[in-house]
């Protein structure tokens, strides 16, 4: 089987990052490197991350020069993956034990260059709440300026159709990463299973809808270059199924 290297950036995430890497040791696909690029934590996240290491060589750190933000530490992760297929989970999300492996067979069997799968939230304390977030079949880059769903704990990339991954730094760079891989005229397949868990901590959850919809607009004027009128009708979607979903969270 392929191997797949899992991207994750961390910061100051002592109190989770263990767990999280749980959620990897425990995946029924065990051909795997979990590559945690840490953005210059100042609690014990690179020493926990060390220790895992050392007893299980699939854990890899690394410790980046200076505090950049997630998307150099994606770029970092990304640059050092041995493997064909790249998974993205944050450092605090967590995986179901069957991610890795339903998901690589629906993306091999598709042969997808990009996929992703349903999820549910979770609090601090790994409760579930809301619905289980589902997914379209299939998005192209012009229904993907228009949507949001593909969750970045629940993406993963086949670099051999993909071609060179390279994660611009933006807000919301996972966005523009999926934008960049379908740009050329490929297609992303869903897989409407529950297969993670994307955590959502303390005061940061009023603040994103806004952040996001700051971000988002930057994107499609300055990074994707969208007339006026064009990146007002897609905000005007990715805005409604932004609402939606958060009233599904």
């Amino acid at each position: 089987m392929p191997l797949v290297s899992i991207i994750t950036p961390s910061w100051n995430v002592e109190g989770l990052i263990e767990e999280t890497i749980r959620s990897v040791q425990s995946q029924t696909f065990a051909d795997w490197e979990l590559l945690i690029a840490d953005d210059c934590s100042n609690d014990r996240t690179p020493q926990i991350i060390s220790e895992i290491g050392a007893r299980d060589s699939r854990v890899k750190l690394i410790r980046m020069p200076k505090n950049g933000g997630p998307a150099l530490a994606r770029q970092a992760s990304i640059e050092a993956a041995q493997g064909r297929y790249l998974a993205f989970l944050d450092s605090d999300d967590l995986w179901l034990p069957e991610k890795l492996e339903r998901q690589l067979a629906f993306t091999q069997a598709k042969r997808a260059v990009l996929s992703y799968t349903a999820f549910r939230r979770i609090n601090e304390t790994n409760t579930v709440t809301g619905r289980l977030i589902e997914v379209p079949a299939s998005l192209t880059y012009d229904q993907l300026l228009k949507n949001t769903a593909i969750a970045t704990l629940t993406a993963m990339v086949d670099r051999e159709i993909a071609g060179p991954i390279a994660i611009k730094n933006e807000g919301y760079d996972d966005f523009c990463l999926w934008l960049s891989i379908l740009q050329p005229g490929h297609t992303a397949h869903g897989l409407n299973e529950d297969l993670a868990r994307y955590r959502v901590r303390g005061s940061s959850v009023s603040s994103r809808p806004v952040r996001s919809a700051k971000w988002v607009w930057q994107i499609y004027r300055n990074v994707e270059q969208l007339s006026l009128p064009k990146s007002a009708w897609c905000f005007a979607h990715w805005g409604a199924r932004a609402w939606l979903k958060r009233r599904e969270f």
